[in-house]
C-alpha cells in the first residue's frame, strides 16, 4: 500500500509544482521533490517504490496536458492506476515500516492508522488535488468539450478538488447518505447554468463529463485504501 501512496504522493506534488512554480525554477523544485520522496521512503523502507514513483511521475508530466492546450487522453490515468493497484496487490499493510513506521504514532482521533495508511490518504489527497483537475481536463479535451465551451461552468478548478477530496472522505468513512447529498446538491447547484445551455447541450455535457471522471477517480483511491487495508 505505501508504493501506491508514494506514487500517487510523487504524481500529485509534481503537478502542484507545474501550477504554481514558474517554469524557470520548475526543474530546480522537481530535483528537490524527488530527493525528499526518496529520503522519507528510505525511512519507511519503500525505496524501491520512490524510484518507480519518480519514475511514473515524470511520464505523467511529460504526457499529461498543462492547463493550456495539449492532449494526451486518458491512457496516463491508465498507467498510474495500475502501478498502483500492483502496489497494493503487491504490498498491503506491511508489518514492518522501517524506521519511520516504528516512531509512527500508534493513536490518533481515527483510531489506529499505521504509517502506510497515512501515507496513501496523504498521497490520494495530495492527487485528487490538482493531479484530478488534470484528469478531467485530458477527458474533456478527448470528446472536444473543453474546446467548445471552455467557460462554461465557472469554479470547476476549485470545486473539483473539493469536490473529490469530500467524495474520497465521504466514501472512506461510510457515509453514503451524506455522499449521496454531497452529489445530489452538485446538480441542484449547478442546475440553473445547465438549464440556460443554448449550445446544443455543451454545458450538460460538460458538467456530467467533468463530474463523472472526477467521482470516478476519487471513488478509485477509496477502493485502494479499502483493499488495501483488507489485503
Amino acid at each position: 500500500m505505501i508504493g501506491a501512496g508514494i506514487v500517487l504522493l510523487a504524481v500529485g506534488v509534481a503537478d502542484l509544482i507545474r501550477l504554481y512554480v514558474p517554469s524557470r525554477g520548475r526543474a530546480g523544485a522537481y530535483a528537490v521533490a524527488a530527493l525528499v520522496v526518496l529520503i522519507g521512503a528510505a525511512g519507511a523502507d519503500a525505496v524501491v517504490w520512490a524510484f518507480v514513483a519518480v519514475a511514473v511521475a515524470a511520464v505523467w508530466v511529460l504526457a499529461t496536458p498543462g492547463s493550456a492546450g495539449g492532449r494526451a487522453g486518458l491512457w496516463p490515468l491508465v498507467a498510474v492506476a495500475v502501478v498502483a493497484f500492483v502496489a497494493v496487490a503487491f504490498d498491503g499493510v506491511r508489518p514492518d515500516q522501517g524506521p519511520l513506521g516504528e516512531s509512527w504514532p500508534a493513536d490518533s482521533p481515527l483510531g489506529a492508522v499505521s504509517l502506510d495508511v497515512a501515507l496513501f490518504v496523504l498521497g490520494a489527497v495530495v492527487f485528487l488535488s490538482e493531479s484530478g483537475n488534470v484528469v478531467v481536463r485530458a477527458a474533456l479535451r478527448g470528446g472536444d468539450v473543453a474546446a467548445d465551451a471552455p467557460n462554461a461552468l465557472k469554479g470547476g478548478r476549485l470545486i473539483g478538488p473539493l469536490e473529490r477530496v469530500l467524495v474520497f472522505a465521504l466514501t472512506v468513512t461510510g457515509a453514503f447518505t451524506l455522499l449521496a447529498a454531497v452529489l445530489a446538491a452538485k446538480g441542484i447547484v449547478r442546475f440553473p447554468e445547465i438549464s440556460r445551455d443554448s449550445d446544443l447541450g455543451t454545458r450538460a455535457e460538460y458538467f456530467l463529463i467533468g463530474s463523472l471522471v472526477s467521482w470516478v477517480t476519487a471513488l478509485g483511491a477509496a477502493f485502494l485504501l479499502w483493499w488495501g487495508t483488507s489485503v
